[in-house]
């Protein structure tokens, strides 16, 4: 694990060196003709894959990742996430080079609501094969035209002579693809230069992300420093940057935008728009169904990756498990949770402040199980409710019943999910087919009801984060003085106005059980399971693809994914 005191933080005359370079970079780009800006962000895809073995390895050892399948984690969130977030960026500026909209060749239909649905995955035939049964679409907002949003689509990439001038970004500390992908969209969407602050957590990175993004540094339209919280502020009140853009919590936010998390009256302290991504508690609802063993132990892994993977130390990790009271399976599924959870290898939590927050929920929680290294708790009317109000962020997974079954349980779920739980971040829903079947069109009706920016179903909603194309960012609404798990979104790749959500769709079973039961997919377990033993293999492999795809690499990715 990298120590954090053995990083060196920026100076404040550095960090006033970098506003002013910055600053010309952002007038240069601004003038910048689009086949121009293209190469530069080609140039910029060559390098992140050069650089790739180092970012992975440099994520591992920031982490403590134990060796093996586990180091996945970070190819796949890491230089795979990038490089597969600038190819599609580099796609919809060739679009929109040639005179078209962004938008243009997306498959649409209407949604729940009256919504305007665009498919995003998969966008190519190479993502067909590649995540076979998985689909992903961005909703906009209720009356939206596709029409309307192919014309209206580019935002700042059409807007050629803008200059967004200088922005900050404040890079997560948990997911090394989170700042990277940020200053990415600052960029293409809206013309702006950033200097990206790296979370002490990442500073052992540092080396490897000015290797991925030389040619942007040295175009003077990226700037990455180290620093903790006064290299913050003194950026944050810096006179040359025009905005702020943070991943990370509602506290810090509070405390950026107003100086304090119980006073936020008057004029905010913070004299410069900002943007955000701030996690929260995020729902993972069970629609009761007749599973067969396998489906138990399957859905259990999958809610297991949920929680546990990144040693739980993700904004969007599942956190709240909502069962039906009346599910005849209901303890059977636990029981295999248990034993799902005592069988995942061991891991340190390695994230700043874990060990507190989780002897804080046991402490919520004297009657909390404790299954290797993790915490299962029980939320009911006789106990603490806190676990649905606090993000834990660590290795800690609440579990909870509501009455009913079929489409009055999904409704119950979708109105305690929006009423009881703090955050919009992402929500993901498991769910047989034959019992989504039997709900109809009220299903997508409680989907369109259930008020989150990502939503998975039959996958996790962190998937999202994967699929570039797909919009990033908590379900609109928020502000300032309340500002929930954040305010805009991210990623978008397409550069979509008036977005309102993504919504995923996955397998409920993995190849070749989802054949024999009715489901024409043949994807097997995800790499991105907890218990892939696929991991490492599938997501290194993944990111020589996106570095340079080509068909002769998906037999290669398909070998590892079929390892289990």
């Amino acid at each position: 694990m990298t120590s954090t005191t053995d990083i060196a933080f920026a100076t404040e005359s550095q960090l006033d060196s970098a506003i002013d370079d910055l600053t010309r970079g952002a007038a240069n780009w601004a003038a910048l003709p689009l086949p121009d800006r293209i190469a530069l962000l080609e140039r910029t895809h060559e390098s992140i894959a050069a650089a790739a073995d180092d970012w992975a390895e440099a994520a591992i050892l920031a982490k403590a990742t134990p060796r093996g399948p586990l180091e996945g984690e970070e190819w796949m969130s890491g230089p795979y996430a990038t490089l597969a977030g600038f190819g599609a960026a580099i796609e919809s500026l060739r679009k929109i080079a040639k005179g078209g909209s962004p938008a243009d060749g997306l498959k649409t239909r209407t949604a729940a609501g009256n919504r305007t649905a665009f498919t995003m995955l998969p966008s190519n035939l190479y993502e067909f094969n590649l995540f076979h049964g998985f689909k992903g679409e961005v909703w906009l907002e209720p009356g939206v035209s596709a029409t309307q949003a192919k014309r209206t689509a580019g935002l700042g990439a059409k807007r050629l002579g803008e200059n967004g001038g200088v922005g900050l970004v404040l890079g997560a500390g948990n997911i090394s693809s989170i700042g990277p992908l940020d200053v990415l969209y600052e960029l293409v969407a809206y013309n702006r230069a950033s200097v990206l602050k790296l979370n002490p957590t990442f500073g052992g990175l540092l080396t490897a992300y000015e290797r991925a993004f030389a040619p942007l540094i040295q175009a003077n339209l990226v700037r990455v420093v180290n620093g903790g919280a006064q290299v913050g502020q003194y950026l944050t009140g810096h006179p040359g940057i025009q905005h702020v853009h943070i991943t990370g919590s509602g506290v810090t936010h509070d405390m950026i935008v107003w100086g304090s998390t119980t006073d936020k009256s008057g004029t905010p302290r913070l004299d410069k728009p900002i943007t955000s991504e701030l996690g929260g508690v995020s729902p993972i609802i069970v629609v009761p169904g007749k599973w067969d063993a396998a489906d138990l132990r399957y859905q259990a892994e999958h809610v297991a990756t949920q929680r546990f993977h990144n040693c739980g130390h993700n904004c969007i990790g599942g956190q709240a498990l909502i069962l039906s009271a009346d599910w005849p399976q209901k303890e059977q599924f636990l029981a295999e949770l248990r034993t799902v959870i005592s069988e995942l290898p061991d891991r340190t939590s390695w994230y700043p402040g874990t060990e507190a927050k989780t002897a804080a929920a046991q402490a919520a929680y004297p009657d909390a199980e404790r299954i290797n290294g993790r915490t299962l708790l029980k939320v009911d009317d006789t106990t603490s409710q806190s676990a649905f109000t606090t993000e834990y962020f660590g290795p800690v997974l609440a579990h909870t019943e509501l009455g009913g079954s079929g489409i009055d349980f999904l409704r119950a779920a979708v109105e305690f999910a929006n009423t009881k739980l703090d955050g919009t971040l992402g929500a993901s829903l498991i769910v047989a087919p034959a019992d989504r079947t039997a709900m109809g069109s009220s299903f997508e009706n409680a989907i369109a009801d259930l008020r989150y920016g990502t939503i998975g179903i039959n996958v996790w909603s962190a998937v999202g984060f994967l699929v570039s194309a797909l919009s990033w960012g908590a379900f609109p609404g928020n502000t300032l003085d309340n500002v929930g798990s954040g305010i805009g979104i991210v990623h978008n790749a397409h550069l979509l106005e008036n977005v309102e959500r993504s919504v995923l769709t996955g397998p409920f079973r993995p190849f070749p059980r989802s054949v024999a039961n009715g489901e024409f997919t043949l994807s097997p377990k995800p790499g991105w399971f907890v218990t892939a033993k696929s991991g490492l293999g599938v997501s290194e492999k993944l990111t020589r693809f996106a570095a340079n795809p080509s068909w002769a690499k998906l037999p290669g990715i398909f070998n590892q994914a079929f390892r289990g």
